[in-house]
């Protein structure tokens, strides 16, 4: 039976966090060639070495700095070849407060991961692609409604959306697919840094409290994620171009 990425070439930024490690070994088994980018160089490194396999790469960079996003496109490119997949995966967790607290350097923060981010991984990364490949931006939950004080982490997730949108157009021609990713809660250290904060906040366990928002009754592991990820990259999802794929157990129905 063929593998679903058979000599693909896939670059995946925030590839030291939980979704980026399970999506990579998920790629790796489905015959991926996989440059794994994060800011975190010695994280990622053991990353690579656990992975243990000659198709998995690592490049550092920060996806708000051009120079580094252009240099780890051309570090996958000089080592495989043209790419065909691009996760932009890259995120951070932003500051819950009223509006008239909210911190100006916290939103300038989230700004430049998720939406500069990801606008110069496409910038860079879009030259370098072959001719029917795919784009998944992780967006998220966030990204489908509001919740008061989560002004800077809402936002850039709403952006995140228009911004697929417009480049989906771009490449349609090119047959190159654009998809936004939208998890819910998922079981990893990302997540139970906001809970911790959110239950400061409010006064009552973070986790529980997400979890009861959940018709499933309970948070995603990253595997999960991952297995939705795949479907965006691979063929399965040939005619699937502009879209939100959402993997919330329900959170946003």
């Amino acid at each position: 039976m063929d593998k679903l990425l058979n000599g693909k070439v896939c670059v995946l930024t925030g590839g030291a966090g939980s979704i980026g490690v399970a999506t990579a070994r998920l790629f790796l088994a489905e015959g991926a060639r996989v440059m794994l980018v994060d800011l975190d160089k010695k994280r990622l490194e053991d990353v690579v070495a656990k992975l243990d396999s000659p198709h998995a790469a690592s490049a550092t960079a920060d996806v708000s700095n051009a120079r580094d996003v252009e240099a780890c496109f051309r570090e996958t490119t000089e080592r495989w070849g043209k790419v065909d997949v691009i996760f932009s995966n890259a995120g951070n967790s932003g500051v819950i407060a009223p509006i008239a607290d909210y911190p100006e350097s916290a939103f300038d923060q989230l700004y430049a991961t998720h939406v500069k981010g990801a606008m110069l991984t496409c910038k860079h990364g879009v030259p370098m692609m072959n001719d029917g490949g795919s784009i998944i931006i992780t967006s998220s939950v966030a990204g489908l409604r509001g919740d008061a004080g989560v002004y800077a982490y809402v936002t850039v997730k709403h952006a995140q959306v228009g911004f697929m949108r417009a480049l989906a157009k771009e490449l349609a021609p090119r047959r190159i697919r654009v998809n936004t990713l939208h998890p819910g809660p998922v079981d990893n250290g990302f997540q139970k840094r906001i809970e911790q904060e959110l239950g400061a906040t409010i006064g009552t366990d973070g986790t529980k409290f997400f979890n009861q928002l959940i018709p499933l009754g309970r948070h995603a592991r990253p595997e999960e994620i991952a297995s939705s990820v795949l479907y965006l990259a691979s063929d399965m999802s040939s005619f699937t171009t502009g879209s939100k794929l959402v993997v919330d157990g329900g959170m946003s129905s």
